[in-house]
């Protein structure tokens, strides 16, 4: 058994630690920042790509699918082998293949190959993403985790508010090419001041890897992820949609039977049957399930229903990551003098509430401070949750776990994010004809009829009301993921765990 650390606040290891603590947050945020920009650079530079390699409808949406299919499949795997090979290597190996492929996609010569990048890039995504919460946890002590915790998670609304901005800018004056190169001299500078920052650590014993476990987990999220992006756009109907959910109707219990019987399983059920990681977990992906696609509701709102041009439409929806990024550091400081629990109770609450006036309030004359007012709560209220839920799970796992229940818990989050832009899209456009579901996304339904806007606004009380309901099952979670371990043990894994996860 580790013994717990004698360190206390003020004393010179302290402060020591402390101050490496933070040049490792440093590390972290610069990985979030790249990858989250990433990705949000592309969405707006999108059309651009495309025009440019005059692809198809189909080869299009794979430019988006494929890294989100990849990156949410290995993020368990990349996790597990961090465990067993060294965080610090696969960390800035993630770092690598992120510029390598950054570099080779602004030379990709036709829409295939970028496609091939793309995959590469959600490779060193998931070596990134699986790893810079763990880091972050090994280098804390327990009392300021959630101040660390809360830094990193606002640099999410950095990446947030800057992504569609950096985008559009680049795009516009440089060409779509500098939307994958300008992502390599920071993922660059993110190796060297990682190689030089986190410390170089014995790697723990050699186990062999669940390569059927990896194997199944990878072609159940693979079946998941598609059959949920088809049955957003071609409905529930679609013979994707059912091919997929046979898929994984029949692998998940294999996957659960191998994982029981495996030495070293991928998704050890153990872990996972605890009371406190399911629920929290829940908790996360009802979370990222009512989130993930309020940006795109509320941009359609303004546009398709009020009849504002993209830019306005995109300013409007400003307090969501604003009140994300203002509450994230917010909470982490308050961390110290309360419960990661209540944090993770009290955000969920919140956001709940914002969710339910924007429920409340839909109609086209709705004046902008209550739309305002429920984005900046949901936001706000998601802030103080993922800042709570993500310390709670992280300082409270054993010894050797913190990287494949963290993948598992990103893995969960990305699900709930896939799904939240399906069910969205589902509900809404199904409110309207589908002649008319194209000038949704065209954003010039309000200049069709009054009746049609009639359709559009019922189709957004019910797509609030889903993502109401959800919100407030998350918040139940949440309440119901209060842990049952004492906290001298929580303080000694974590010492522990600090030893060895770097």
């Amino acid at each position: 058994m580790v013994a717990i650390s004698q360190d206390v606040p003020g004393s010179p290891e302290y402060q020591s630690k402390l101050r490496y603590a933070w040049r490792v947050c440093s590390v972290a945020c610069l990985g979030m920042l790249l990858i989250g920009i990433s990705g949000s650079t592309l969405n707006v530079a999108l059309p651009e790509v495309v025009r440019h390699f005059h692809a198809d409808a189909f080869a299009s949406g794979w430019i988006l699918l494929a890294f989100l299919l990849v990156n949410t499949a290995t993020l368990v795997f990349f996790g597990r082998v961090a465990d067993l090979l060294g965080r610090r290597e696969v960390y800035l190996t993630g770092f690598t293949l992120f510029a390598v492929a950054s570099l080779l996609a602004g030379l990709s010569p036709n829409v295939w190959f970028l496609v091939a990048m793309r995959v590469v890039q959600a490779i060193g995504s998931a070596m990134i993403l699986a790893n810079g919460t763990v880091i972050i946890t090994g280098a804390f002590p327990p009392d300021r985790l959630s101040q660390g915790m809360g830094v990193y998670i606002g640099t999410l609304s950095v990446a947030q508010l800057t992504g569609p901005t950096v985008g559009g800018l680049v795009a516009q004056a440089a060409g779509w090419q500098w939307i994958f190169w300008v992502n390599v001299p920071p993922a660059l500078i993110a190796v060297v001041w990682g190689a030089f920052t986190l410390r170089r650590l014995p790697r723990g014993p050699r186990k062999p890897v669940d390569a059927l476990g990896n194997l199944l987990v990878f072609a159940v999220m693979s079946a998941a992820i598609i059959a949920l992006s088809e049955a957003g756009s071609r409905g529930l109907s679609s013979p994707v949609v059912i091919v997929g959910a046979v898929i994984v109707a029949i692998l998940t219990p294999f996957l659960f039977l191998v994982e029981r019987r495996a030495p070293n399983p991928v998704l050890d059920m153990r872990l996972f049957g605890q009371r406190m990681l399911a629920f929290a977990n829940t908790a996360s992906f009802c979370n990222a399930l009512a989130r993930a696609a309020l940006i795109l509701l509320v941009a359609l709102y303004f546009q398709a229903a009020r009849g504002v041009d993209a830019v306005t439409a995109a300013l409007s929806v400003l307090p969501l990551p604003i009140g994300l990024g203002v509450a994230s550091p917010i909470a982490g400081a308050l961390g110290r003098r309360i419960s990661p629990y209540v944090l993770s109770v009290g955000g969920s609450l919140l956001s709940t509430t914002g969710m339910g006036v924007l429920m409340l309030t839909t109609d086209p004359a709705t004046p902008y401070w209550i739309v305002g007012t429920g984005l900046l709560l949901c936001g706000s209220g998601s802030g103080i949750f993922l800042t709570g839920n993500t310390t709670q799970v992280m300082a409270a796992l054993p010894r050797g776990s913190l990287g494949v229940v963290n993948g598992f818990r990103l893995m969960v989050t990305n699900v709930g994010v896939v799904l939240s832009i399906a069910v969205t899209l589902s509900v809404l456009t199904g409110s309207v004809g589908a002649e008319l579901r194209g000038q949704i996304y065209a954003g010039t339904l309000s200049s069709v009829s009054p009746v049609a806007v009639e359709q559009l606004m019922n189709g957004f009380q019910k797509t609030y009301a889903v993502l109401f309901a959800v919100a407030l099952m998350g918040a139940l979670s949440a309440v119901l993921a209060r842990s049952t371990r004492p906290r001298p043990v929580k303080a000694e894994l974590h010492d522990g765990e600090r030893a060895a996860s770097l």
